[in-house]
């Protein structure tokens, strides 16, 4: 099979690696690029195209997408609820004020 050949894939890959793409253009990537980048997060996420057969390409879960949660959790989990609550009062302040600088005048 050659390189870039896409047939192996499932069609539950070929969506996801299009909206992946579509994505990135959304935020500016140019198109190959954004192409390149969609069918490696495939890759990552499922081990690569998948061959048919009992049992063979069920599982397409969505690690990537899950990655960032983490690291938050274990971020506030180490602040003391003061802290945390701290924190929030100035987010809302922060909101408040963004929210002012935008309201038509």
């Amino acid at each position: 099979m050659p390189r870039g050949d896409k047939s192996s894939y499932t069609d539950k890959q070929k969506r996801k690696a299009e909206h992946i793409e579509d994505s990135y253009e959304k935020r500016g990537v140019p198109e190959d690029e954004a192409e390149r980048r969609a069918w490696a997060t495939v890759n990552k996420d499922d081990g690569g195209g998948k061959l048919s057969g009992s049992g063979r390409g069920a599982k397409t879960g969505h690690p990537a997408a899950h990655r960032g949660g983490e690291i938050g959790g274990k971020a506030a989990a180490g602040r003391s609820a003061a802290e945390r609550s701290a924190s929030a009062r100035k987010a809302a302040e922060t909101r408040k004020r963004n929210a002012e600088k935008r309201a038509p005048g």
